[in-house]
């Protein structure tokens, strides 16, 4: 069956201290419970390994950059305990993760047994792989969101959609990376008011400000048009 997988790894991760390190992964942990209640009918299976790297999988391909927002925005909007202003510190602050979205075969979801197996899964763990190694050396942060798929004209249907994305969400703070979370979650500006107990207005603001009309509409196309 075809589907869809989220391999991610979050960025600085070592330059974390340990008190950070261990609120990201509880943070994650519980990010990835709220997702599989979320889309339990499409059997989404998620999980964190060794403390820094995610795997996702999910029956509907059309809800995954959905869910690698999702898991961006939130991880973003995490507040660090480490107020200082290193490279890696810095670095964690404006990508959180480096993700890649693979759209191909999936032969088994058993979060039972623990088991991602496919296509799919090897697609965007051999994208994370290639990406974090080629980056080691590199001073510059360039891309964290990458798109996969073995059928050329997909790839190139959406490959610029995930770049555009990535620079979006690499210019949004941590709050407004919060109220995107919630707006990906289908909640309204007033929902979001209500619940972060703040003005409207101010929810407004961080709405236009993290480019949500262009986010939405990506979104949209992709869950519209991907097979």
């Amino acid at each position: 069956m075809n589907g869809a997988t989220i391999s991610a790894d979050i960025i600085s991760y070592t330059s974390l201290s340990s008190i950070d390190k261990r609120n990201i992964e509880n943070e994650i942990k519980n990010l990835l419970v709220l997702l599989s209640e979320k889309y339990k009918k499409d059997k989404f299976f998620g999980r964190i390994i060794q403390g820094d790297y995610i795997e996702c999988a999910i029956e509907q391909s059309k809800n995954a950059l959905r869910i690698a927002l999702l898991l961006k925005t939130y991880i973003k909007s995490i507040e660090l305990q480490d107020k200082s202003n290193t490279k890696g510190v810095k670095y964690f602050k404006e990508h959180a993760i480096r993700l890649a979205v693979a759209v191909a075969s999936i032969s088994t979801i058993d979060p039972e047994k623990g088991i991602i197996d496919g296509e799919a899964i090897y697609l965007s763990g051999r994208a994370i792989k290639d990406y974090s190694t080629s980056n080691k050396q590199k001073i510059v942060i360039k891309n964290t969101m990458y798109f996969c798929s073995e059928n050329k004209s997909v790839y190139d249907q959406f490959d610029t959609i995930f770049s555009l994305l990535d620079t979006i969400i690499s210019r949004c703070s941590a709050k407004q990376c919060q109220v995107i979370y919630l707006r990906l979650l289908g909640l309204s500006e007033n929902e979001i008011s209500k619940k972060l107990n703040k003005n409207q207005s101010t929810i407004s603001q961080h709405t236009t400000a993290a480019g949500w009309g262009s986010i939405d509409k990506s979104v949209k196309y992709f869950e519209n048009n991907i097979d």
